[in-house]
């Protein structure tokens, strides 16, 4: 009743009409609670997020520390052969290579609070300048793609329920667990062959035409439908079933029999009861999945020549670019992170019977 108007009763002998009184405040016990609930779910979460941003720094200091890459002779590249050993131990001096492993990740952590990631070997840039070019053409390609599997999904996985055993639901199985076993990279070149180089329907990469001079949103939004697409449809599997299952055994539930049993539509039953109830277990995927979708992100962008983190991710592995790789790592850990927390919230936003914070 928290959130409910109460109606006022009629006064005695009064001939006003009866009136409603105010709905509950912002500061509503019920309200208050959820907003605390809230609050402890980031808390704990914020916790946990230190030791594992912790950990995964010290375990990419440790893998750059037993790299047999000599960051000095990387960074000079063929001039290496001809530079004399004093210069090289100059640029290792400069960098601090040679400190111990400790001193070099403490030094690393006190430039990263005060906003500072290093030097990019590989791009002759700051790590900061890298990752604030490139960053919003990844999560832009993320959103996209993760917009385009829930609702995909969403529809074929509750159809696929509804008509279980039918022709749809067979042929969407067995598609589905054939997309499963192909690896993204794959299913990228091959829409480039057939609409790109066969078909010509689509541009076969970068972000905008090689003639452009300028980022147009049309330009870009027609050289992001190839990639987007790829990107969904290899994780679109992993979604379809697991809605087609839910919804599958919603559909046996208690109350959504009770609806068909009231003669309620069947698209009522279907989205308005069978599909609500699954959408719980949905939310909890949606946040597990996440990182293989940055994942396959880093291979999109690869194979499409797309301006992301993925090919500097790619580039600073190959060159041993640590700063640079370090620096990738751990935004990518914060936006899984985040992710995380964001599904939990909207678990608890969803099903208000659901208490995170206990």
């Amino acid at each position: 009743m928290d959130d409910e108007a109460v109606i006022a009763p009629i006064p005695a002998g009064g001939s006003n009409p009866p009136a409603l009184a105010k709905a509950p405040s912002d500061t509503s016990p019920g309200r208050r609670r959820r907003l605390a609930g809230a609050g402890t779910v980031i808390r704990r979460r914020a916790l946990v997020a230190v030791p594992v941003l912790a950990a995964t720094s010290v375990g990419m200091f440790a893998l750059g520390a037993a790299s047999p890459i000599d960051p000095a002779q990387q960074y000079a590249g063929a001039a290496a052969f001809t530079t004399s050993e004093e210069n090289l131990a100059q640029i290792r001096a400069n960098w601090g290579v040679d400190d111990p492993l400790p001193v070099q990740y403490a030094r690393w952590v006190g430039n990263l609070l005060r906003g500072d990631l290093g030097w990019s070997t590989s791009r002759h840039e700051p790590v900061t300048s890298v990752l604030a070019a490139r960053a919003g053409w990844t999560l832009l390609l993320v959103a996209a793609a993760l917009a385009l599997v829930l609702v995909t999904s969403l529809l074929l996985g509750t159809l696929a329920a509804y008509r279980r055993g039918g022709w749809f639901d067979r042929g969407l199985r067995a598609t589905a667990y054939a997309v499963q076993s192909m690896p993204v990279f794959w299913i990228g070149l091959a829409a480039i062959a057939v609409f790109a180089l066969s078909l010509g329907w689509l541009p076969a990469g970068g972000l905008t035409d090689v003639t452009a001079t300028g980022t147009d949103a049309a330009d870009v939004a027609r050289h992001l439908i190839l990639p987007v697409t790829v990107l969904a449809i290899s994780q679109a599997p992993w979604f379809v079933l697991f809605i087609r299952d839910a919804v599958a055994d919603s559909l046996r539930d208690d109350h959504v029999l009770a609806a068909r049993a009231r003669g309620l539509p069947g698209r009522t039953v279907l989205f308005g009861h069978a599909l609500r109830t699954a959408l719980l277990p949905f939310l909890t995927l949606v946040g597990t999945h996440l990182p293989e979708l940055v994942g396959g992100a880093v291979l999109v962008e690869t194979v499409f020549s797309l301006p992301g983190l993925g090919a500097i991710t790619v580039q600073a592995a190959l060159g041993a670019d640590f700063p640079l790789l370090a620096a990738t790592t751990l935004a990518t850990t914060v936006v899984v992170l985040a992710a995380n927390l964001a599904t939990d919230l909207a678990y608890t936003a969803a099903d208000p019977r659901v208490r995170l914070d206990d």
